[in-house]
This record gives C-alpha cells, sequence and structure tokens, in this order.
C-alpha cells in the first residue's frame, strides 16, 4: 500500500485540523492515567491528538464534516480509553513516517505498515490488522494467478507494496493515485487486473458480483499505530486499548464493518 513508500521528507509540514471538538490551546502537555498506572502527556488538555493523512478509503476520509473508516474507529476507541476527545489533524504520510508527526501529535494512525526503517523514526503498537497482496480481475476474464496476468493491463496504485511486487514478478503496470482510480479502471474494462493491498480492494470490490480475488499473495505486512520513540506510557495506552478490542469483539466488529466477511 502507499504506506510503504520510502520518500521521506525530513522538512516540517503544513497540517490541517478538523477536530470532532474545537482544538484545544496550546501549553504544557496535560498529563493523564491510563488506569493502569500509566501516566501519559496529552500534547492537548483533555484531547487525543492523532495525525492520519486523508483521504484513504476505507482507513480515513471525510464525509459530512468528519472523519470516518476503520483507522478512525481505532482512534476512536484509544481517545476513550484516554478520557479524552478525539482531535485528528490531516498530514502527509511523509512527514508522519519520518516521525515528524511528534510536533503536532500524540500518535499517528494512518494505515502504517510496520517496517525496519521507520522504527528508526517511531515506536510502534503491536499489529492490528494483516494487509498482504490479493490479485482481481473480472470473472471469466482468464486471469486466474500473476503468471496468467502477465502481457494484460494489469493496475496498481502507485509507491505502494502492490507496485513494488509487479516490478519484482516482471508485470507491467499502470499506476493509479488512489485504490478507488485502481478499481474504477477495472470497472470500466480499461484495466484487466488489480493487483493491490487486500484492504483497500476487498472494500473496493464489496458489491461488484462481477469481480472476485483470484490470487491472494502472503507477504506478511502488517499495519501499526505511531507513537513519539521512546513514549513507553503512550506506547502502553495504545496497546492496552488494542488487546481490550481484540478481546471484547470490537475490532472484529469494525473489521468486518469496514472489509466484509472476508
Amino acid at each position: 500500500m502507499r504506506r510503504q513508500s520510502l520518500a521521506i521528507v525530513a522538512a516540517a509540514f503544513a497540517a490541517t485540523a478538523l477536530s470532532l471538538s474545537a482544538c484545544g490551546g496550546g501549553g504544557t502537555p496535560a498529563a493523564s492515567s491510563s488506569g493502569g498506572g500509566s501516566v501519559f502527556a496529552l500534547k492537548y488538555p483533555g484531547k487525543l491528538t492523532v495525525c492520519s493523512d486523508v483521504p484513504y478509503k476505507p482507513f480515513e476520509y471525510e464525509e459530512g464534516g468528519k472523519y470516518v473508516g476503520f483507522d478512525m474507529d481505532i482512534a476512536t476507541e484509544i481517545a476513550k480509553k484516554a478520557g479524552a476527545e478525539l482531535n485528528v489533524v490531516k498530514a502527509g504520510f511523509d512527514s508522519i513516517q519520518s516521525g515528524l508527526f511528534k510536533s503536532q501529535c500524540d500518535i499517528a494512525v494512518s494505515g502504517i505498515s510496520i517496517t525496519e526503517k521507520r522504527k528508526g523514526n517511531m515506536d510502534f503498537s503491536t499489529p492490528y490488522l494483516d494487509d498482504d497482496l490479493v490479485l482481481v480481475a473480472k470473472k471469466g476474464s482468464g486471469i486466474t494467478n500473476l503468471d496468467s496476468a502477465k502481457g494484460k493491463k494489469v493496475s496498481v496504485q502507485g509507491s505502494t507494496t502492490g507496485s513494488d511486487y509487479a516490478k519484482e514478478k516482471d508485470i507491467e503496470a499502470t499506476a493509479f493515485e488512489t485504490g478507488e482510480l485502481q478499481v474504477q479502471s477495472l470497472i470500466a474494462g480499461t484495466t484487466d487486473a488489480s493487483l493491490g493491498n487486500q484492504s483497500i480492494l476487498r472494500y473496493g470490490i464489496k458489491g461488484k458480483d462481477d469481480l472476485e480475488v483470484v490470487e491472494e499473495i502472503k507477504t506478511g505486512e502488517q499495519l501499526g499505530v505511531a507513537v513519539k520513540k521512546g513514549d513507553t506510557a503512550m506506547l502502553t495506552l495504545v496497546n492496552d486499548t488494542l488487546k481490550t478490542m481484540e478481546s471484547d469483539g470490537k475490532m472484529d466488529e469494525i473489521k468486518k464493518k469496514w472489509f466484509g466477511d472476508a
């Protein structure tokens, strides 16, 4: 997915905040407790400020003046655990993956693939989603796997693991800016197959009976919530939240909500 992009921008970024409540003022961060004795600091009193690269369906996008999506549901649960209101800041992904989000946000939740390189800039929560690659094609197209897709018009999302994998397998692919455009090209018939992360493509083909996943490609890619390097208290809060969501069924509930039974 695009979250695997290797480009890192080291310059400071300009971010636009869209909050579920009015953004609090600056000043000394407020100390709070997750209830388990772990004390963490919030940049704005009473608010958990989350950096996210919007839009990126179905993880985060704007609808009805609010940010919604799979990641936003997770961020909401973390804010509840912190006893704080959710404050979402729109930020470029290069700024997030370089670790610059720490200057404006408490955490980053943005479909971030966990990589060794990124671990040098931030700490990651336990993984909350496995996100292998899939190949999607129209039923009856004759495309059943990557080998049969060679020589066909294959779409990918630019700067993603899907794009990298296509190059690795010597598949000439057409790159689109978003996963949504990628799927639209398949629906319109301008491409014959689509290669990308299952989270994006399975969401994109929901309800489209003429499209199907023809191959699953196990890459081991996993997503995590990012926190400032060395912020063990915040990391504990996030991990405790994810653990609770797994145990009480909330994680399965939102996975089904955004990705379906698959």
